[in-house]
């Protein structure tokens, strides 16, 4: 235990230094909450990644890999349909808007109104995503450690605002990339050990056939088999439309703000989508292979879902000792990865979207210079820090909640009727500026009726219910909208036109930016990896047979391969161009 200790704060030390590390590469706004637009394809795209998945990963998708096996795959079967689709085309749209934040993208296809209506509900919503996702990891950890569950929600939370307010986005994303080569490295080794450990292959796939789990890991389950229909026809066609929409919509435009031009974004999608679809086969083995081989241990853990800790269970049964350190280290780093990403968006919507109007009704009319923005900047990530960690500490009090359905249920009754919209306007020139409250508001209006009928007549109305109806109120109040094109002014239509000719300009990258930190990145988060295999490399220490010894090998190797190639890279590169503050504020 003194090791697994001794990881985790060699981790947590690592990521606060790279935050300062960082902090030098800052010095407005938009180095703080979009990197200056000058990431590269590799380093944005792991923090894409690592961005959208979350120790909820294995602990609510965990848990349904453990119920219903090979259904919950839909969600990553989702995410590698729509990360294609924006390096096809979405991810340069995105870019090109030339935006600081998505709200920014809001503000230029439908108005300010919109704009502040999205920052406002963003900020109330948003806390409440990433105060589930540390929650998640802090049932995980309070599980392994054995302390309190509200120490390791402070304890993580207040790591994580450390880093994300030094350092800002270049901070967040290079967390992210090096928190995804840890997570990488561990999980694909726990996949690996957990196929070993039952068999193989072969023993693994002829368990789906056993008739003691044929009918719970059957792709496709009854619509009577489970809670709320979850795994059924209608279950999987709902979450996979959910999944598909949550990456396309102009709400997660801010993924790409932060690359170079629309040839990088692409690439950084394709990267996520490759790194996306290795992962979710590595992620969905462990929780099965122990509802194969342990499903009366995992369910004796006690808890509301035992399930949500299959995962952890497995780990310690196959990770050689001393080594779960590294597995917790791991976890620590998918949530973290979307917390701090969380935390960045909120307070660039803060500084560049509610702040400057709240300043206009007061006559203050000029900009902030930019030292007084940097400091703001810093100021707002510790408050939301604050009130992300307060949240997760609420939820701690309240186990009758279940991880995996709390994120859908906040999802299908607020998150997709405030958002379909702005899907809609992304694909459709003729749907007015002002037809987004139409949209939002007919989609709310069954969203409403659900949380009524549950409440009066105690009717329970499934997510998979929920989403399809909203979606399909959407799509007709989209026709609706589209056929009151006439309805918009000729200044509106102008304004419709310039965002959308706009969005297929190509970046000029040397004339809008100018400055590139390529050659900083790829050094200093090669040394980050360096450090994090040296640090590994202390396992071979504690190592007491071949198996452990060959385990730690291939971790160091891969981080260790991994820094190297960068430091190579970097070495190679020219020197980084000056950086031009003024430059990168206004492209």
């Amino acid at each position: 235990m003194i090791v697994d200790y001794s990881i985790i704060a060699a981790y947590f030390l690592v990521m606060i230094a790279l935050g300062i590390g960082f902090s030098r590469f800052n010095s407005n706004v938009s180095d703080f909450v979009r990197g200056g637009a000058q990431g590269s394809w590799w380093l944005v795209g792991g923090s894409i990644l690592m961005s959208g998945i979350s120790a909820f990963t294995f602990t609510g998708n965990g848990s349904a890999a453990f119920e219903g096996g090979p259904s919950m795959l839909i969600i990553y079967v989702g995410n590698c349909t729509a990360l294609p689709l924006c390096a096809l085309f979405l991810a340069a749209w995105f870019r090109q808007t030339r935006a600081h934040t998505s709200v920014d993208v809001l503000r230029a296809r439908f108005g300010p109104v919109v704009e502040q209506f999205s920052a406002f509900q963003g900020l109330l919503l948003g806390p409440l995503t990433s105060a589930i996702q540390l929650w998640a990891l802090s049932v995980f950890a309070a599980d392994f450690f054995q302390v309190p569950l509200s120490a390791c929600i402070v304890v993580i939370g207040a790591v994580v605002v450390i880093y994300s307010t030094t350092g800002g986005r270049w901070a967040v994303a290079a967390t992210d990339f090096v928190q995804g080569v840890l997570l990488f490295a561990v999980t694909l080794l726990v996949a690996v050990l957990a196929i070993r450990h039952i068999g193989g292959v072969g023993a693994f796939l002829s368990y789906f056939s056993d008739p003691r789990f044929a009918d719970d890991f059957a792709l496709v389950k009854e619509s009577d088999q489970f809670k709320e229909g979850r795994y059924s026809a209608k279950w999987l066609v709902a979450i996979f439309i959910m999944q598909v929409y949550n990456q396309i919509n102009l709400s997660s435009a801010g993924r790409f703000l932060s690359v170079k031009d629309g040839r990088e974004a692409c690439r950084a999608a394709w990267f996520a989508f490759a790194l996306m679809a290795i992962g979710a086969l590595a992620w969905a083995i462990p929780p099965m292979v122990a509802r194969f081989l342990y499903a009366e241990e995992v369910m004796a853990l006690g808890g509301k879902n035992p399930g949500e800790l299959a995962y952890s269970y497995l780990a310690r049964q196959v990770l050689p000792a001393g080594m779960m350190g590294l597995l917790v280290a791991a976890m620590f780093a998918a949530t973290s990865s979307s917390m701090d990403t969380g935390l960045n968006n909120q307070v660039g919507v803060l500084v560049r979207n509610v702040i400057p109007r709240i300043r206009a009704a007061f006559g203050r009319t000029e900009p902030l210079s930019d030292k007084s923005g940097l400091l703001l900047c810093k100021v707002l990530t510790v408050v939301m820090g604050a009130i992300v960690i307060g949240y997760a500490l609420l939820f701690s009090t309240r186990r009758e909640l279940v991880l995996f359905e709390a994120f859908f249920v906040i999802s299908t009754t607020v998150g997709i009727p405030l958002a379909l919209p702005t899907l809609a306007g992304l694909w459709f020139k003729a749907m007015p500026r002002w037809s987004y409250f139409l949209v939002a508001g007919a989609c709310l209006v069954p969203s409403a009726f659900f949380v009524y009928d549950s409440k009066v007549n105690g009717a329970v109305w499934t997510i998979q219910d929920r989403a399809l109806w909203i979606f399909g109120v959407g799509v007709v109040a989209t026709a609706a909208a589209c056929l009151l094109r006439k309805t918009v002014s000729d200044a509106a239509r102008a304004e419709t036109e310039a965002f959308f000719k706009n969005m297929r300009t190509p970046v000029d990258f040397a004339r809008e930016i100018g400055a590139n930190r390529d050659k900083a990145q790829c050094l200093m988060l090669g040394r980050s990896c360096l450090v994090v295999a040296a640090a590994a490399a202390l396992l071979f220490l504690i190592a007491r047979d071949a198996t452990a010894f060959v385990c730690v090998a291939a971790l160091v190797a891969f981080i260790g391969g991994i820094g190297g190639l960068l430091i190579r890279a970097g070495r190679r590169t020219p020197e980084d161009s000056a950086h031009s503050g003024g430059v990168s504020e206004k492209a």
